[in-house]
C-alpha cells in the first residue's frame, strides 16, 4: 500500500510540476526558502522554525514555514513553495521513502534541497547521497553520555570492577540502540565493563522503572551504578528505581539524552538526585544552520557539505541554566 502511495505521489508531483512550470515564469525578488517539517506541533520542530527565522532575520532572506504530516500535505507544501517562488528547501519529510519524489521535484524546479533530521531514501532503500543532509549522530550522542559518566565516576574515585552500568534498552528503535551502544562503547573504553541490560517495553519513566528494578535487585551486591538510556525519561525511571532500593544519589550517575523538561526538572532540584546530567540536542544547528546553508547556496552558489551529523552538549547542574538560555536565544 505504501509503495503504491509513494508512486502516486511521484506521479502527481510530476503532473503538477508540468502544469506549474508551464504557467509560472517570473521570480520573486530576494532569496526565499521553504522549511517543511513533519510534526509542526512538536517542540523540536517549533524550535527549528524559530532558529530558521532568526537566520532569515540575520542574513536577510525570507522563510516559508509549512507543516506536512503526510504525503498529501507534503505534495501540497511543494506546490505552495513553488507558487511562492521559493528557491531552496529544508525538509524533514513525513516519510523518508518519498525521497525520489522530493528530489525529483527539486531537480525539475531548480530548487536547492537539503534534508534535516530524517534522511531521504531512494528506491533502492539507500540514502540519496546527492541531497545534502544534516542529521543527528545517535552513536556520537551516546558516546558523549558515556564519556561524561566515565569522567564523573573517575572524579568520584569509583573503581570499574565494583561499578555496574545499567543499560535501559529499547533496541527495537534504531536510534535507541545506537545511543546506548555509543555510551557503552565509551564506558568500556574507560574500563567500565560490567554492563547489565534492562529491556523496556515503553520509553517513558514508568517503563524504565519497571525494567530497571528487577535488574538492580538481581545485582544487589553492586552499590554504585551508572544509568544509561535512550532519553531523559528513561534515565529518570532508572534512577527512581535505584533510589527505591535505597541507593543514595551519591551512588548513582544517571546521564540522560535530550535536554527535556524532565532533565531540567531533575537538575533544578535544590538537593542533587542520582540524575547527574543530560546531553542536549541542538535545535539551533538544525534550524539556523540549515536555513543559512540553503540561503548561501541560493545566493552564492556555495553548496552545503554532503553530510553533517551533529552530536550534543552536556548539561549538568553547574551549566544547564546558562546553556539552555543560550540555546533559547534567537
Amino acid at each position: 500500500m505504501m509503495g503504491t502511495r509513494r508512486g502516486m505521489l511521484g506521479t502527481l508531483a510530476a503532473t503538477a510540476l508540468g502544469g506549474m512550470l508551464g504557467g509560472c515564469g517570473a521570480a520573486a525578488n530576494g532569496v526565499r526558502i521553504g522549511f517543511v517539517v513533519k510534526m509542526p506541533q512538536e517542540q523540536w520542530f517549533q524550535d527549528e522554525w524559530r532558529f530558521a527565522r532568526a537566520a532569515a532575520r540575520d542574513l536577510g532572506f525570507s522563510i516559508i514555514e509549512i507543516g506536512a504530516e503526510d504525503g498529501d500535505r507534503l505534495l501540497s507544501a511543494l506546490w505552495t513553495l513553488y507558487a511562492r517562488y521559493a528557491q531552496g528547501l529544508v525538509i524533514c519529510t513525513p516519510d523518508p521513502r518519498l525521497g525520489p519524489a522530493i528530489a525529483g521535484f527539486a531537480a525539475q524546479t531548480g530548487m536547492k534541497l537539503l534534508s534535516v533530521d530524517d534522511r531521504l531514501i531512494g528506491a533502492d532503500g539507500q540514502p540519496i547521497v546527492s541531497v545534502p543532509h544534516v542529521g543527528i549522530s545517535a552513536v556520537a550522542i551516546g558516546e558523549v553520555a558515556g564519556r561524561a559518566a566515565a569522567a564523573e565516576a573517575g572524579r568520584r574515585g569509583w573503581k570499574p570492577a565494583t561499578t555496574g552500568v545499567l543499560r535501559i534498552a529499547y533496541d527495537s528503535l534504531d536510534t535507541g540502540r545506537e545511543r546506548t551502544a555509543g555510551a557503552v562503547t565509551a564506558l568500556k573504553a574507560a574500563g567500565f565493563a560490567q554492563v547489565f541490560d534492562a529491556p523496556q517495553r515503553t520509553t517513558d519513566t514508568e517503563g524504565a522503572f519497571t525494567a530497571a528494578a528487577p535488574v538492580l535487585t538481581a545485582h544487589a551486591a553492586i552499590n554504585r551504578w551508572i544509568v544509561l538510556g535512550l532519553n531523559d525519561e528513561t534515565v529518570v525511571g532508572g534512577v527512581r528505581a535505584a533510589e527505591g532500593l535505597r541507593l543514595p544519589p551519591a551512588a548513582l550517575i544517571g546521564i540522560g539524552i535530550g535536554g527535556s523538561e524532565s532533565a531540567i526538572a531533575e537538575l533544578s532540584k535544590p538537593v542533587p538526585t542520582g540524575f547527574f546530567a543530560t546531553v542536549l540536542l541542538s535545535a539551533r544547528r538544525h534550524g539556523y544552520d540549515t536555513a543559512a546553508a540553503v540561503a548561501r547556496w541560493v545566493r552564492d552558489g556555495q553548496a552545503p557539505s554532503p553530510l553533517t551529523l551533529t552530536s550534543g552538549i552536556l548539561l549538568d547542574r553547574g551549566n544547564f541554566r546558562r546553556i539552555v538560555a543560550e540555546e533559547a536565544a534567537a
